[in-house]
């Protein structure tokens, strides 16, 4: 069985997950954001108004990762 986790309306397949950006600040004053890489150079942004509600569910998303 697949595990997966929802993200800001998208169902996230964790066995697809390749690689996490570190928070950053997101371009034209949109808050902070982190990029979730997959398979074939598919990537989703993840924006959040405030860093620490990006810490968080960054933090969040690799504790399912390594909950496997």
């Amino acid at each position: 069985m697949e595990r997966t986790y929802e993200l800001q309306g998208y169902v996230i397949v964790l066995d697809k997950v390749v690689f996490l950006t570190r928070v950053f600040e997101a371009e034209a004053g949109e808050g902070y954001q982190f990029n979730i890489r997959f398979g074939g150079d598919l990537r989703l942004p993840a924006k959040f108004p405030t860093r620490h509600e990006a810490d968080l569910q960054r933090s969040l998303l690799i504790k399912a990762l390594n909950h496997g």
